[in-house]
């Protein structure tokens, strides 16, 4: 199998230089790439096409959070997992919004970075263990999930375990955008602030289950 292809994007030359360590010891990992602010991430990524972007937030210039817009917006494909040393709920939620697919802190064994990677190759959102559970702790209750509709209900779960928007149409035989609507009345019905809030809801309330 070809090598998963990284581009590591951070202003601190150290850190890069342990990342490349951890990651180019993991079977299966490749460091193509590296960048040392917003701006020279997003040449490297259009002109390396990465599998993965591992992407800092506090860097020179615009910073990673525009990085994460500038990316997706060229490739709404990309796979970029924010790794910052910021804990704070509300910075997953804003780089799950600007459209990361992951992020782990900083202070996360090296191991859940590795499972993270996988996680998001595989076409899932993830979270380290500690940011999954400091936005289960600021999400709001699940009790609302009982308003949804049965076909919104369906969409959650299957959200939930790791599908596509989509892969949710292909699925249910309906079209992207009727899921994509759907998705955006759950999310206001849900009061949820992103994607990544909508699953940890899910999950509160049972929806992960198989069955």
């Amino acid at each position: 199998m070809e090598p998963i292809r990284i581009l590591l994007a951070d202003d601190h030359p150290i850190v890069r230089e342990g990342y490349l360590r951890l990651l180019e010891r993991q079977p299966g990992l490749c460091v193509i790439a590296e960048a040392c602010d917003g701006e020279a991430a997003l040449e490297a990524f259009l002109a390396h096409s990465p599998d993965i972007v591992l992407m800092d937030l506090s860097m020179p210039g615009a910073g990673g959070l525009a990085a994460v817009e500038a990316i997706v917006s060229r490739d709404p494909h990309a796979r970029v997992i924010v790794v910052s040393m910021h804990q704070g709920a509300i910075f997953a939620q804003k780089a799950m919004a600007a459209g990361a697919r992951g992020f782990v802190s900083k202070s996360s064994p090296p191991e859940e970075l590795v499972s993270v990677i996988s996680r998001v190759m595989s076409g899932r959102r993830a979270l380290s263990s500690d940011m999954a559970q400091e936005l289960a702790q600021t999400s709001l209750g699940t009790g609302d999930v009982d308003a949804l509709t049965r076909r919104e209900l369906e969409i959650l779960q299957l959200l939930a375990r790791g599908m596509s928007g989509r892969a949710i149409a292909r699925n249910l035989g309906l079209s992207a955008k009727t899921i994509q609507n759907n998705l955006s009345l759950v999310r206001a019905k849900l009061e949820a602030s992103c994607d990544a809030d909508l699953v940890l809801k899910a999950q509160r309330a049972g929806l992960t289950q198989a069955g």
